[in-house]
């Protein structure tokens, strides 16, 4: 069986990337042959290499990319990444093109229970194709770090595409209120430049608190695993999000993470059990304190964080999942 990855963006260094290429590795573990290829931007395919089933990903994008193609004569499935099932499928102008990508797949993966219900709330005539797969968590390699951390500071890293979506300047800002207490409080910012205009308030930013903040700019995803070595937390303050997998694998390397109180987030994180979930500035400082003085509330955490990262979110579990879906839709 071949399947091929259509995913957006591919292989600028995003969640979808790390993703099909996670899932690609472990579906040929099970001896499925993949390829994977870009539905947007400059690497754009022209048209679908030949397969047994075609797996988009992001049903909006998925559906412009359909729209530019003579007729699709295998079947597909969609996997709802995030902002098309938190924001597109809300928005009057996208939600039509979402309603048709989802109508003419075979299955339509979410990554937790709470995606499926809102879905199914807004388009119930989905019901029975929809199905919650837990993201798969990554490993990585042990490398040497290739940026160190100061001795007796405290740490928190921050990985992320810069976008208005991912709302860096109100980590930031926030941060800055307690760095003020706390001199020893540093941040990284790990990602790539995806808006620019957004790049502009971000830097300007990191260069007024130089003193404290790092930008890292965009890692080959196997050099994160060094990264997360070094945090004592990792922070997400997304404005909507999927099932982030930065915050999955920060999870899965045994760090606490404080992450905004949105979908996809408090579907991953059982808050003071697995990770804070936030509302507001207020509730992030007091956090953020807590994490920064209580070395036993970290590993505690930490600890627990890890253990759901391998229990609730085996690769080896979401590629075996997967196949089950394609077999029925093929065989």
């Amino acid at each position: 069986m071949k399947i091929v990855l259509a995913a957006p963006n591919y292989p600028q260094p995003r969640g979808n990337t790390v993703t099909v290429r996670r899932m690609a590795a472990n579906l040929e573990q099970l001896g499925i042959e993949t390829q994977i290829v870009s539905t947007t931007g400059e690497n754009r395919a022209a048209s679908l290499p030949s397969a047994d089933l075609i797996h988009g990903f992001h049903a909006y994008y998925f559906h412009q990319f359909l729209q530019g193609l003579d007729d699709l004569t295998v079947p597909y499935i969609i996997t709802m990444t995030g902002t098309d099932l938190n924001v597109d499928l809300f928005d009057s102008q996208k939600r039509d093109g979402v309603l048709s990508a989802l109508a003419g797949a075979k299955a339509i993966h979410v990554f937790d229970q709470s995606a499926q219900d809102l879905l199914l709330k807004e388009a119930p005539e989905f019901q029975g194709k929809v199905f919650p797969i837990a993201q798969g968590a990554s490993s990585f390699p042990k490398d040497s770090p290739l940026f160190q951390k100061e001795d007796g500071t405290f740490l928190f890293v921050l990985p992320a595409g810069i976008r208005q979506v991912k709302n860096i300047p109100f980590a930031i800002q926030s941060l800055e209120k307690l760095q003020q207490t706390y001199p020893h409080l540093r941040l990284w910012l790990v990602g790539p430049v995806l808006e620019e205009t957004e790049a502009e308030i971000v830097f300007a930013l990191a260069e007024k608190h130089a003193g404290w903040i790092r930008y890292l700019g965009e890692l080959p995803h196997e050099q994160m695993g060094a990264v997360y070595r070094q945090a004592d937390a990792v922070l997400n303050t997304s404005l909507s999000e999927g099932q982030p997998a930065a915050i999955l694998e920060a999870m899965g390397s045994g760090l606490p993470v404080l992450v905004s109180d949105v979908q996809g987030n408090n579907g991953m994180v059982e808050h003071g059990r697995t990770g804070y979930l936030y509302n507001g500035q207020t509730e992030f400082l007091e956090y953020a304190e807590q994490l920064m003085n209580n070395k036993e509330v970290r590993k505690r955490i930490g600890q627990q964080a890890k253990h759901y990262a391998a229990v609730r979110h085996s690769a080896l579990h979401e590629a075996e999942a997967l196949l089950k879906i394609y077999r029925r839709i093929v065989e």
